[in-house]
């Protein structure tokens, strides 16, 4: 097949977790077939990124942009540009006369078999005639997280801000999934929330494109010395949900385990922390910020548990699976391991609540052997289930049923040989 995929920036550096699935997934997806990759990139992007992509695809288009630092007085003055725009901030700051222009040249040009628009955002640049089947790949349900903000808001004013937002991205985002033969989803859980909010208007049914982890990677690092009394926290920290998560754990729930024991520290790691999570870190004792780490392994490793107290977000997260494979025991809220095919008191602990979350950490850190017992179970599971080599064949076949017209049922290999036989 020839693809076209569309995208909002490079995959190089991977310290996101989009980035990390959409790496994977293309990886495999590039070995077998031409895939060109259009995206934004910063006019200094480095070189080294540039040519790793070459590792995913077989032609690299980019479009110049700069991008700013969130919580910067940049980054609120490029807002303000956009508060009566119809269309959500999150997908207008990067609507573009270039990108736009680029990418229907080479549609024009390329006699492409599918196009992929690798999350919601460059939909706004996509031409509204396509001269090929076009397919949607959602790593989110983007209204819901901009609605769970606005429920999470601590002022009147951030709450309006955040209503007005996700009813612009309520209609944005069911605008978008109406112009797309196929919908991918990364959980069964968006999938039915996509049908919830917006059944009657989606075009074919929404595939489900299983959430994996490069197991044998994250897996050498199982056997390092950790810190009984440290905890980690994993994200990319430029992210709202995960500024959030950290907020509310610093604030409400570490204070909760501190009662008990005091010795615990927390480290967060994670690209690009926002100023509201450095102030966290000077008010609180014993967190640690580390900023982007070009290896997250070590890092998760010197903890005896992974925290992931999301309130905001959907998708699926990849910080649990890592730290699975790591061999370390999570704790997460109910939204933190949404959309993950995951037993509660087995795989990991699940807990809603700054008492009820702290309760699961102290029991974890009281317990070697239950934590150890939890920690094997889950690092069996995601070896033996959930490696991206067992998942990339779901994006393959969807794209190909995509591109001729059909829910293919046929085993990959099969579809790959008809598929070549068109190219």
């Amino acid at each position: 097949m020839r693809v076209l995929w569309l995208n909002a920036g490079l995959l190089l550096p991977l310290d996101k977790g989009g980035k990390l699935r959409t790496w994977h997934l293309m990886r495999h997806l590039a070995a077998r077939h031409e895939v060109t990759y259009l995206s934004f990139a910063e006019p200094g992007a480095s070189s080294a990124d540039l040519a790793g992509m070459r590792e995913v695809c077989s032609r690299l288009e980019t479009v110049p942009r700069r991008e700013v630092s969130k919580g910067s007085a940049a980054f609120y003055l490029r807002a303000s540009r956009f508060l009566l725009d119809p269309a959500p901030y999150a997908v207008a700051a990067y609507r573009s006369a270039q990108y736009r222009a680029r990418a229907a040249a080479l549609l024009a040009d390329g006699g492409y078999d599918a196009v992929v628009c690798d999350f919601l955002v460059p939909a706004v640049n996509l031409p509204r005639r396509l001269p090929c089947p076009a397919v949607l790949f959602t790593h989110n349900v983007e209204a819901e997280i901009w609605r769970r903000h606005a429920e999470t808001a601590a002022t009147a004013c951030r709450r309006a801000l955040m209503r007005s937002q996700w009813r612009r991205m309520l209609r944005f985002e069911g605008d978008a999934l109406a112009r797309f033969e196929m919908v991918l989803a990364v959980s069964d859980a968006d999938r039915d929330t996509f049908a919830r909010l917006y059944g009657g208007r989606l075009r074919a049914p929404v595939r489900v494109i299983p959430t994996g982890v490069d197991a044998r990677y994250f897996a050498e690092a199982a056997d390092l010395p950790y810190d009984s009394h440290r905890l980690a926290f994993t994200g990319s920290m430029d992210w709202l949900p995960n500024e959030d998560a950290v907020l509310y754990f610093g604030r409400e729930i570490l204070p909760e385990i501190r009662k008990v024991e005091p010795r615990v520290t927390l480290s967060i790691i994670g690209r690009n922390p926002t100023p509201a999570v450095h102030r966290l870190a000077a008010e609180v004792p014993g967190i640690e910020i580390t900023g982007r780490v070009e290896d997250v392994r070590p890092h998760v490793a010197r903890a005896s548990l992974s925290i992931v107290p999301l309130r905001i977000g959907g998708g699926t997260r990849l910080k649990i699976y890592e730290a699975m494979a790591m061999g370390r025991p999570v704790v997460s809220t109910s939204v933190g391991a949404e959309g993950l095919p995951l037993v509660a008191g087995r795989d990991l602990e699940i807990a809603d609540g700054p008492r009820a979350f702290a309760a699961r950490v102290l029991s974890l850190l009281s317990d070697p052997a239950a934590r150890q017992r939890m920690a094997d179970a889950a690092r069996r599971l995601v070896v033996e289930r959930y490696d991206w080599s067992a998942v990339a064949g779901t994006l393959e076949e969807a794209i190909h049923a995509a591109a001729t017209g059909g829910l293919a049922k046929a085993p990959v290999p099969q579809l790959l040989g008809e598929v070549r036989s068109r190219s």
